[in-house]
């Protein structure tokens, strides 16, 4: 099933997709279930947004593929690397990702979302996928001097509109199958690989995040990235796609 979080004649509603219609749902389905209202409405006819908006927390996994941590020049990790965005830092398909002052040189990362169903601490890998409400498509964008400057990355990963999220969550998804993830930047490919390639599978990240901190329903697991990040400049537009999943599109602009 893909829920879609959409704004229609000025309300913010949630819907099944259906071919090219939204079946209206009467409340947030990771709350209130799937119960429909009859109505449907036209995929053309509504703005999609974000999702999700975490009620706490993106919870990301940094150089979880090997070839990332080498094009960067760093060890691969021995555990799960974690770092935070704020819930301020989440966009939704097709808004804009605006470039902030003061960094100059924004980089993309194409990556594979998880949204928590339910309230998760100290789970086992084993039963970790059972959290998990469905799956969707994320950019972790990256100030790149600010990330090397800072000595931590809080401000690098977590500036606004640094998590673009989308297009919908699909609840039948299966992160460990044979889906790819594809960064294209203005058309062009600039990423591919499988998301069987992470160093740590969204299970075992789910069971060290949880060990450490309550994840709750709402909250964003970022999974990593392939190879091949690169900078984004105004005008340019950053397609991350996820076979099963969609595509995620947003375009880039200065602050104003």
């Amino acid at each position: 099933m893909r829920i879609a979080r959409f704004s229609h004649q000025d309300a913010i509603r949630f819907g099944i997709v259906d071919g090219g219609e939204l079946v209206v749902l009467n409340g947030d389905p990771m709350f209130a279930g799937f119960d429909t209202t009859g109505e449907r409405v036209p995929i053309g006819d509504v703005a999609l947004l974000a999702p999700v908006i975490p009620r706490s927390k993106v919870v990301c996994v940094g150089r979880n593929y090997r070839d990332h941590a080498a094009e960067l020049g760093n060890d691969v990790p021995t555990a799960p690397m974690l770092f935070f965005k704020p819930n301020t830092s989440v966009v939704g398909p097709g808004d804009a990702v605006v470039l902030p002052k003061h960094s100059d040189f924004i980089s993309f990362e194409g990556e594979l979302a998880a949204v928590v169903g339910r309230i998760a601490k100290n789970v086992s890998a084993e039963n970790a996928l059972d959290y998990v409400f469905g799956y969707t498509i994320g950019n972790d964008l990256t100030a790149r001097d600010w990330q090397k400057s800072d000595g931590q990355w809080a401000r690098a990963k977590g500036f606004d509109t640094s998590c673009p999220l989308g297009p919908a969550i699909e609840t039948e998804f299966d992160p460990s199958g044979d889906a790819v993830i594809t960064t294209r930047l203005n058309g062009e490919v600039r990423q591919q690989g499988p998301i069987a390639d992470m160093i740590f599978s969204l299970a075992e990240i789910i069971e060290y995040a949880s060990a450490a901190f309550t994840l709750l329903p709402g909250d964003v697991v970022l999974t990593g990235t392939p190879a091949g990040v690169g900078q984004i400049v105004a005008g340019d537009v950053v397609e991350v796609e996820i076979s099963g999943l969609g595509i995620l599109r947003n375009t880039a602009r200065d602050a104003g």
